[in-house]
C-alpha cells in the first residue's frame, strides 16, 4: 500500500471564459485517486472536514478505492483554493487557509506506526507549507525514511508562509526522500542559481535515489544513478493542466509499483526509467485532455497505450 499525506480541499475555479466551478482537488487528494484509479492498494493520511465539502472529498476520495483508515474528520471549514485558469489551460492559485481543515494535521492524530503492507509514503503541496500539518509530516518522514520509500512532489506553493522557512523545509525532506518528483519551476525555485538538470544532480547528491522532473509540453527528465533520460509529451489538445502533475507521479509510482520497484534501494535501469517516464506522461496528458483534474483510469492507460502503439 501507498500512503499519500497532506491535504483534501475544494478549488474553485475560475475559467478563462469567466464561468466558475468548484472541484474537490489538493495535490495528494489528486494523487491519491489517481493512484488508486491506476490498481495501486491506496491510502489518504490527511485531516478532512465533516462540513459538505468534507464529505464530497471523503465520498470522491472512497469512490475511487482509496483507503481512509489514516483519515481524520473534524469540524473545521474544509480548506478552499481559488484557481485562476487562462485562456491556455493553465491555472495560477490562491489559498482561504486560515482555520480550515487540511492545515489541522497534528501528531496526534498519526498512526502509531504503519504495518508492512505500506510500502511507501507520498507528501508534497500544502502538506509541507501550512501549520501545523507541514511540521507534523516532517516528523512522520524523520520517523519512517528509514524503513519505506519516501516520495516527494514539492510543488511549490511560495508566498502562504516566509520562503526561507519554506526552503529549509523542504530541503529537510528532500534529505530524507527515496524519489524527488518535482516540475522544472519547483527546481527553479529550489535552487535559483540552476537549471533543472543541474538542480536534478544536486538533489542526487543529497542522497535521493531517483529524481524526477516535470517539463510541461516538452515531456520529462530522469536521473537515476549513471542513467539520465529525457522523454517527450504526447500531444494532445489541453482544456487545461490542473493535476496533470499529480496523475504524472502518480503514474509514475503506479509503475514503480507495477513493476515490483518501490524498495528502500531503488534500481531501475535505463530503459525502464524511460518506460517510467513515458507512462507518466502519457497519464499527465490524458488528464490535461479533460477539465479538472480528472485523471485516468488503468483501462484507459490501457487502452491509449495500445492505441499508440498499434
Amino acid at each position: 500500500m501507498i500512503v499519500v499525506c497532506g491535504e483534501a480541499l475544494i478549488d474553485m475555479i475560475h475559467n478563462g471564459d469567466g464561468t466558475q466551478r468548484a472541484a474537490p482537488g489538493g495535490g495528494p487528494f489528486n494523487t491519491a485517486r489517481a493512484l488508486a484509479r491506476l490498481g495501486v492498494p491506496t491510502a489518504f493520511l490527511g485531516r478532512i472536514s465533516n462540513d459538505a465539502f468534507g464529505q464530497e472529498l471523503s465520498g470522491g476520495l472512497s469512490a475511487d478505492g482509496v483507503s481512509l483508515e489514516f483519515a481524520t474528520f473534524g469540524p473545521e471549514a474544509t480548506t478552499i483554493a481559488v484557481a485562476d485558469v487562462d485562456r491556455e489551460g493553465f491555472a495560477e492559485y490562491e489559498f482561504l487557509v486560515k482555520g480550515t481543515s487540511a492545515s489541522n494535521l497534528t501528531r496526534e492524530m498519526l498512526p502509531e506506526s504503519f504495518g508492512p503492507h505500506v510500502a511507501a509514503l507520498h507528501l508534497g503541496t500544502l502538506g509541507l507549507v501550512l501549520e501545523p500539518m507541514a511540521s507534523t509530516l516532517v516528523e512522520l518522514v524523520q520517523r519512517e525514511h528509514d524503513g519505506r520509500v519516501v516520495m516527494l512532489d514539492p510543488n511549490v506553493r511560495p508566498g502562504i508562509a516566509p520562503d526561507d522557512e519554506y526552503r529549509a523545509r523542504l530541503h529537510e525532506v528532500i534529505a530524507d526522500s527515496t524519489i524527488v518528483k518535482a516540475s522544472d519551476s519547483d527546481l527553479a525555485w529550489l535552487y535559483p542559481d540552476l537549471d533543472h538538470e543541474r538542480a536534478a544532480e544536486r538533489v542526487l547528491e543529497d542522497g535521493v535515489a531517483l529524481v524526477v522532473v516535470t517539463l510541461g509540453a516538452h515531456g520529462a527528465f530522469g536521473a537515476h544513478r549513471e542513467f539520465r533520460v529525457k522523454v517527450d509529451a504526447p500531444q494532445v489538445e489541453v482544456v487545461d493542466t490542473i493535476g496533470a502533475g499529480d496523475a504524472f507521479g502518480a503514474a509514475f509510482l503506479a509503475w514503480l509499483h507495477d513493476h515490483d520497484a518501490i524498495k528502500r534501494n531503488l534500481e531501475l535501469d535505463g530503459g525502464e526509467l524511460r518506460a517510467a517516464l513515458d507512462f507518466a506522461c502519457l497519464a499527465a496528458a490524458l488528464t490535461c485532455a479533460r477539465a479538472g483534474a480528472d485523471p485516468p483510469w488503468k483501462w484507459e492507460m490501457d487502452a491509449e497505450t495500445t492505441r499508440r502503439t498499434a
